[in-house]
């Protein structure tokens, strides 16, 4: 049976392991898929012991990076994003690093019927999360995407690295102050249950959409703020379904259907 797994640390709170499980029953493939508990000193070292007779592996925080460096080639997606979230062990035994994390995002997007292509988009944060969104949320061509930042000088330093892929713009919070068609939470102030400094007059109400890329069993403090003022809302739950998918079917050549594993694990949450 082939072998599978998620790398991080810590990593028993992952849902992959379901959630591949689904994919494998739903679409007839056998393969065996683990939650791994990857050393903070020496995860190239668990990796490679892993890839001795394991085919794929998704990684998750805080080894992307350190993925992105193992990894002996890149797709481009994965080199624009300079990090890795899914392992190929290829034919000839190499390790193909991708990064499904955007695709997983414009998926969900579009599944809740979002308009991406002509929208003023606003991405909030400057980290590993947004900088691995930013080319597959810029080829949907979108007709403004402003990065959004505590410190602008990460905003800016993004802003150079995509500019060619398409019209982007950096921002401090304060200086935020137009509507906008989609915002989408790419910090980790959820986590914290925090909500970052937004001015009010960002949303327009009925027609404003805003996305935030953790998900909880109730609403993040970022979707409650954006519900209150009468934007439509969702949270990232799709977002992880839909880049397993994406994973899946880069290791076993086939798309698995990712509505009713979403279902499920809604209805889990709920």
């Amino acid at each position: 049976m082939d072998r599978y797994g998620v790398f991080g640390n810590p990593i028993g709170h992952s849902k992959s392991p379901q959630i591949h499980a689904l994919f494998a029953a739903q679409t007839g493939h056998a393969l065996c898929y683990e939650a791994l508990l990857a050393p903070l000193d020496d995860f190239p070292g668990f990796a490679r012991a892993f890839f001795r007779d394991g085919q794929g592996a998704n990684v998750t925080v805080p080894f992307k990076e350190q993925a992105y460096g193992m990894a002996d080639q890149l797709t481009e997606r994965a080199r624009r994003a300079g990090a890795v979230n899914t392992l190929k062990k290829l034919e000839d035994g190499r390790l193909l690093g991708d990064n499904t994390d955007g695709a997983g995002l414009v998926s969900d997007l579009l599944n809740a019927g979002v308009a991406l292509a002509g929208q003023r988009i606003l991405l909030l944060g400057a980290g590993g999360a947004v900088r691995g969104v930013l080319e597959p949320l810029l080829a949907q061509k979108p007709a403004a995407l402003i990065i959004a930042n505590r410190t602008p000088s990460k905003a800016e330093q993004l802003v150079q690295e995509f500019a060619e892929l398409g019209p982007l713009s950096a921002s401090t919070f304060a200086d935020l102050a137009e509507p906008v068609d989609l915002i989408i939470n790419g910090t980790s102030a959820s986590l914290g249950g925090e909500l970052p400094p937004l001015a009010d007059s960002l949303i327009q109400p009925g027609q404003s959409f805003c996305y935030d890329m953790m998900y909880a069993a109730r609403p993040t403090a970022f979707c409650q703020w954006a519900a209150a003022l009468g934007a439509d809302t969702r949270d990232g739950l799709g977002m992880l379904v839909e880049q397993a998918a994406e994973a899946f079917e880069l290791w076993r050549g086939v798309r698995p259907d990712t509505a009713p594993v979403l279902a499920e694990l809604r209805r889990q949450l709920s």
